[in-house]
């Protein structure tokens, strides 16, 4: 792998988990040191990651883009035409034994938040295999390069707001479902399960961000809220 390559990948993976925060200066210098490569290519992945939306020009130089919750209602109107398409197209593209396997897994996921992984490592990489599958299936290079790039902001999200176990268990039951309909090659039934399924998940979304919101409210103090709508 070219090194422009993995800095690109370390650097994005770093940034949609949150280990790298929203306002981190991505300097050449340090981060080239960082990762034991020269700097052409961190430079090389610093252009991809703003392309990307994932990382700003400053004037004091590349910074980790801020994440906002307001656009998550677009993010879903994006994400709800293509993973419905994507749905219909598996569904008759379809191995069937890759996605068994899938529902085999969905339908144990409880063993799999029973752990005490709190970041539910291994529940996202379930899913991260099911969008690998739906990325196969769907033999359609376009519409597998849109949704990666939906998938890379809901990421930075997802991470902001965790979902809590009750919600990942009604997830894993509809994203079954979901595979279900893929086995049988039922397209129309795959795309509405998809449409449920996002539904539901934007509105769990919408909920924990207005709960976010919320308390970093309540955590600033009557001065410094006059000092902010003043400013």
């Amino acid at each position: 792998m070219r090194a422009g390559d993995r800095a690109y990948q370390t650097l994005r993976e770093e940034i949609t988990n949150g280990d790298l925060p929203a306002g981190t200066v991505l300097g050449e210098v340090e981060q080239a040191v960082r990762l034991g490569i020269s700097r052409t290519p961190v430079r090389e992945a610093l252009r991809q990651l703003i392309s990307e939306g994932l990382a700003v020009q400053r004037p004091r130089g590349v910074e980790v883009s801020e994440v906002s919750f307001e656009n998550i209602s677009e993010l879903y109107d994006v994400r709800l035409a293509l993973e419905c398409q994507a749905a219909r197209l598996a569904a008759r593209n379809r191995d069937v034994d890759v996605f068994r396997a899938l529902l085999v897994d969905f339908q144990h996921v409880s063993d799999l938040l029973n752990t005490r992984d709190r970041n539910r490592h291994d529940y996202y990489e379930l899913v991260n295999r099911l969008d690998d599958a739906l990325d196969h299936a769907v033999r359609n290079p376009y519409l597998v390069s849109a949704m990666a790039t939906v998938r890379t902001h809901l990421a930075r999200i997802r991470h902001m707001a965790r979902s809590d176990r009750a919600r990942l268990m009604d997830a894993a039951r509809e994203h079954a479902l979901i595979v279900q309909a893929i086995i049988d090659g039922d397209g129309d039934l795959a795309a509405h399960a998809t449409h449920v399924h996002l539904y539901n998940s934007l509105s769990h979304r919408l909920a924990k961000a207005a709960s976010l919101e919320t308390h970093s409210a309540d955590a600033v103090s009557p001065d410094e809220g006059d000092a902010r709508e003043t400013a």
